[in-house]
């Protein structure tokens, strides 16, 4: 059972956030630091300092959904970028969820690897 209908995008807040942030302060972090609409349909993900929790910001047309998620063990594996926000595929984010390192899925072979 989905609670929501699937975000047209999804995006990753690359600096990482206090997780005692609400609704209104992660809209208005989506609106000012990574320059979107928070209300056009995306999923918005802000990650702990630690890398332990996530929270997921989705406007659904007729309210606002806030998600936490912590893992018990490790870390979510978040991108080291310049930019202020990261897209993700559906399936890169099924797998950051359950704290897999999702940048594997497209990782480039080396090609100077010899056996």
């Amino acid at each position: 059972m989905t609670m929501w209908s699937a975000p047209s995008q999804l995006y990753l807040a690359i600096e990482a956030v206090d997780m005692r942030i609400g609704i209104d302060g992660l809209s208005q972090r989506v609106q000012q630091s990574l320059g979107q609409a928070p209300c056009d349909g995306s999923a918005y993900a802000f990650r702990n300092k630690t890398g332990t929790r996530i929270k997921v910001v989705i406007w659904d047309g007729t309210g606002v959904w806030l998600c936490l998620r912590r893992l018990h063990k490790g870390r979510f594996v978040w991108p080291q970028s310049h930019d202020s926000v990261c897209t993700l595929s559906h399936q890169e984010w099924q797998w950051l969820t359950t704290g897999v390192d999702w940048t594997r899925l497209s990782a480039q072979a080396n090609g100077a690897w010899r056996v």
